[in-house]
């Protein structure tokens, strides 16, 4: 079991705090030296995955202006949501984390996109599926719209799943676009 160093990051004391047994322990370092390595071995991919991730984000940002053009659905306000949740009133600061987080679940797709059959596009799909079921288990509760967003209606699951699938066809399409065209040195 790797022990940390005598100088104590934030990280290792956090870490220390949350594992209370051996097995959350060995876990935990685990989990950081395989992110750690996949982040140093996998950096163009990484890179790409952020791309793609922006990409994929403005795909759904689209959809999601449009959404409310139209008037779908307006009580389904995610850029509201993350603002309100974070105690600020303007749309800017959901905006930017929104991107944020679409930019991270890109790095995350480039990291475990091995794992999924397919063509890139549809990774992407399936991949789309853990930031939409995270999304209705944790953002919509925390928004106070209830477990899958039933709060605001029937339609919020569907209408998060499909502007999610889309999202990740996108993210996938981008992603694989960008790694057939990068070639090994």
């Amino acid at each position: 079991m790797r022990k940390p160093h005598a100088k104590a990051s934030s990280k290792w004391v956090c870490m220390e705090a949350a594992a209370s047994n051996a097995f959350t322990y060995r876990f935990l370092n685990v989990l950081e030296e395989t992110m750690s390595n996949a982040m140093l071995n996998d950096r163009p991919a990484v890179g790409r995955g952020a791309l793609a991730g922006f990409v994929a984000t403005v795909a759904l940002s689209v959809l999601m202006m449009m959404k409310h053009a139209m008037g779908l659905m307006p009580e389904l306000d995610p850029i509201g949501m993350i603002s309100h949740m974070l105690g600020m009133s303007t749309p800017l600061v959901g905006w930017v984390m929104h991107f944020m987080i679409g930019i991270v679940w890109g790095m995350a797709f480039a990291l475990t996109s091995r794992m999924f059959p397919g063509a890139f596009w549809l990774k992407g799909m399936l991949f789309s599926v853990a930031p939409w079921l995270i999304m209705m288990f944790v953002m919509m509760p925390m928004a106070g719209a209830g477990v899958f967003g039933l709060d605001l209606g029937m339609a919020a699951p569907v209408m998060t799943l499909m502007l999610h699938l889309v999202f990740g066809a996108v993210l996938g399409a981008v992603y694989g676009t960008r790694a057939s065209s990068v070639t090994p040195a």
